[in-house]
């Protein structure tokens, strides 16, 4: 129950915000009611980031991104694991292949610890 809380917090605010400074950061993005959850994430640059995909739905969704080069089935009830960057600052669309209105962004912001 606590879980579902904090997750309809963060798909409230839109923005799921890591901080700056850790090697690896794991963020949790879930796919349910046909939306990502949360739509928008943001990362500092030069991380690297192990995001985990939980898929609530009942059918497969696509995690698919040209700006980022991943292309990764989720199959319904289950989960996956992609390794993204270090990424340069920018922002890098997503999107579900099998639902093009299932769409999402990681923004990545400098380093403000490296003077960038």
């Amino acid at each position: 129950m606590l879980a579902r809380v904090l997750l309809a917090a963060v798909a409230a605010a839109g923005l799921w915000v890591m901080p700056a400074g850790a090697a690896e950061l794991s963020p949790l993005l879930v796919i349910h009611d046909r939306q990502f959850e949360p739509n928008a994430l943001a990362f500092p640059a030069g991380v690297r980031i192990k995001l985990l995909v939980r898929n609530l739905d009942s059918m497969p969704a696509e995690f698919e991104s040209y700006d980022m080069s991943r292309e990764v089935v989720v199959p319904g009830h289950g989960e996956v694991t992609i390794y993204i960057g270090p990424l340069e600052p920018g922002s890098y669309e997503f999107f579900n292949d099998f639902n093009h209105e299932m769409r999402g962004s990681v923004v990545v912001k400098p380093d403000d610890a490296k003077g960038k």
